[in-house]
Formats: structure tokens, C-alpha cells, sequence
């Protein structure tokens, strides 16, 4: 969901891209996604395409022919940096776990030592297909100790699970506006430390990507100097500074425990309605709850009744996880008690329907215990 006063600034009036009024909203933008980056990075941006092209921009940039990165599969994003890193004539080593569990930072440390020189290690740090929570730390401080750089998906979890750039020591790290941070689809919030755009300016040979070229879209997000590079979505970079003037009163910490005490509610009523939440509790993403169907349960007819008849649309599973899962997003604006609860009854009363449950309430009733026992 987005609130009324982002879809209000959608209509603000146009203006040229090189407009000082436009320059100065640049500069707002800036400010307000270093905070939600937890960053001082002098190079944080939006991109002009949606959470994809933040992802291609980050490989793109960094990597050139030869080079190795280590990449952290355990969904399908992960697999997604693997193929942009081999288009980038890069070698994409591997590191694996299962759909729904983390990645072992001794895993991580192995391919380091196996592999060096690495130029990157990437991450995805809320796999979206999985609901897995990847911890960053260890990771962050094995790229330091071997002078690699740290690349972190960061998605779905940007705005509704701390990131930490400068505190992790993340070197790129990207994001997109239509999850955590309800914004509609077209920008990928980005940004840089100063060690990632010395290996951008480092670089032997050009950037395979013109339009994502970030030593060239640096001048036109550079404050006082702006170049022409790309006409920039104008609209939508009026949607995300008011995303962002939610998100920054509303308070990081207060955003981050509502994320988390909806997803408690949500995935303690699930479990009563006997859909086991796939990853392991304390790696499980507060903003999306990935839960495990019953072989019994036509898990599509369920998910067209749900959006058919009480306008709910939840996701189905992915890759290896099709038909297996649902996915169910809580994020931003569509994070809160009404909807949580509202799901819940509907589940309820389709699982009365085809028999599956036999007492109403008591996913309702999970779910109320969590907010009684957590609210003030």
C-alpha cells in the first residue's frame, strides 16, 4: 500500500530536470536515503529504474572481465547477481544453502581463501523468495579482513529491518522504493563508499552499462556541478522524498519494531492454521513471512479465493518452491494490525469451508496474544 500523501505527490507539477527547484529536491532526496542507509555516504542516490536496475548497476560498476565475485545463494535472487556477474565476463563463485536457511559465514570464508584475489562478495540480506534474514556482520567484517568489497541486496529489507551501511562497512548497497519504503515501482534508492567508487574509477576497462554507468551519473547527482546524463523520473522522485519524510517520522526504531511485531502476529497465526513458517525463527524476515503449505491444501485455489473474494493478494512460492509455499509481505504502509488480523479471518473461514479447521478463532487468537503481550 502507499499513503495518500505519496500518491498525492505524483501529481505535484512537472518540471524540467535541470529545474533549480528539481536540483534542490536531488539534494532532499539525498539526505533523507542516508538516513534510512544509516550512511554518510557522499555518493547516495536514487537510480532511475526499479530494484533490478539497482542490482545490475552495483555488479555492472564493480566488476570487469576476470574478475571473481563470491556470491551467496540460498533464493533467487542470489542466482540473479550470479548471472549478471558471468554477462559481466566476471567469474561467479558460488556459495550455497538451502531455499529458506542462511549462508555460513565459514562457507563465505572458505571460497575467500580458496578464491583470492575476490573483488566482491555480494549477499542478499532479505532473500524475498524465501523470507530468510541473512546476518551481515560476520560477512562485513570477512570482506574487510580480506580487502573485498561488500555488496548487499538490500530490497525488501530497506525502511523495515536495519541496514547499517556505515557500520557494517557495506560498499554498495541498493534497495527499491515498492517495498519497505511504499513508493511505487521506478527507483532503486543506491549508494557507495568511498572504497567502491575508487575501484569504479580504478577500473582497466569502460562499464559495460552506459545508462547505469555510476562514474558518469555521479556528475549529475553531484550537488552544485549537475551534468546532463538521463532525463530522470521526475514524478517518482517526488513520491520517494515523501516516502521518505514518512519513514523519517515515523523514526527508523519505531518502523523497525512495528515490522517486527506484525510479523511475530502473522506468522503466530499461521502456525495455528498449520503453515510453518519456512526459515528457522531467529533468521525469519519481520516484513514478509514465507510459510510452508500442507500437500492437503490447493495452495493456488486458496491464493485466487483470497484475492477474489476479500481483494487479499498474497505470493506463491518461487523456483524449487513453487506450489510449496506462500509469501506473504508486510511492509511499509501495508504493515499493521488490521491486515494482519483481517488475513487471518479470511484464512480461517476458507480452511472452515473446506474442512480443514473445525475451531474458528484460534489463529485470531495467536495473533492477539502477541500484540498483548508486546504493545505498551
Amino acid at each position: 500500500m502507499v499513503h495518500p500523501r505519496v500518491l498525492h505527490a505524483l501529481s505535484t507539477p512537472l518540471l524540467g530536470h535541470l529545474d533549480p527547484a528539481f536540483l534542490a529536491l536531488m539534494n532532499d532526496i539525498q539526505a533523507l536515503l542516508r538516513v534510512v542507509f544509516q550512511t554518510k555516504n557522499h555518493f547516495t542516490i536514487a537510480v532511475s529504474g526499479t530494484g533490478s536496475a539497482g542490482m545490475e548497476a552495483s555488479i555492472v560498476n564493480i566488476v570487469e572481465p576476470g574478475d571473481a565475485v563470491i556470491i551467496g545463494v540460498n533464493g533467487l535472487f542470489g542466482t540473479r547477481l550470479a548471472t549478471i556477474v558471468e554477462r559481466c565476463g566476471g567469474k561467479a563463485i558460488l556459495v550455497e544453502a538451502p531455499w529458506g536457511q542462511i549462508l555460513e559465514p565459514d562457507a563465505i570464508e572458505a571460497a575467500l581463501r580458496r578464491s583470492s584475489p575476490v573483488k566482491a562478495v555480494a549477499i542478499v540480506h532479505a532473500e524475498t523468495s524465501t523470507g530468510a534474514w541473512q546476518p551481515l556482520e560476520p560477512i562485513a567484517n570477512l570482506c574487510r579482513n580480506h580487502d573485498t568489497l561488500f555488496v548487499v541486496d538490500a530490497v525488501t529489507s530497506l525502511g523495515g529491518a536495519p541496514v547499517e551501511v556505515d557500520r557494517l562497512g557495506i560498499d554498495v548497497c541498493y534497495s527499491a522504493t515498492q517495498k519497505c519504503l511504499s513508493c511505487p515501482p521506478g527507483l532503486s534508492p543506491f549508494t557507495l563508499s568511498d572504497r567502491a567508487l575508487a575501484a569504479i574509477r580504478a577500473r582497466r576497462t569502460p562499464c559495460q552499462s552506459w545508462y547505469l554507468d555510476m562514474a558518469l551519473i555521479a556528475d549529475y547527482w553531484a550537488e552544485g556541478s549537475r551534468a546532463y546524463h538521463h532525463t530522470a523520473p521526475i514524478s517518482m522522485l517526488y513520491a520517494l522524498r515523501e516516502a521518505l519524510r514518512l519513514v523519517e517520522e515515523e523514526g527508523l526504531p519505531a518502523r523497525f519494531t512495528r515490522h517486527r511485531l506484525n510479523g511475530d502476529a502473522l506468522a503466530a497465526g499461521l502456525t495455528e492454521l498449520g503453515l510453518s513458517p519456512l526459515p528457522p525463527l531467529e533468521h525469519r524476515l519481520p516484513m514478509l513471512t514465507c510459510v510452508t503449505v500442507p500437500a492437503h491444501i490447493p495452495e493456488a485455489k486458496i491464493r485466487a479465493s483470497l484475492l477474489s473474494t476479500y481483494g487479499i493478494e498474497i505470493g506463491g512460492g518461487l523456483g524449487p518452491l513453487k506450489g510449496k509455499v506462500w509469501r506473504i509481505g508486510l511492509m511499509g504502509e501495508s504493515s499493521t494490525e488490521a491486515y494482519v488480523l483481517t488475513l487471518l479471518k479470511a484464512l480461517e473461514d476458507l480452511f472452515i469451508r473446506d474442512g480443514w479447521l473445525s475451531t474458528p478463532g484460534t489463529a485470531l487468537r495467536a495473533a492477539a496474544r502477541i500484540y498483548g503481550r508486546k504493545k505498551p
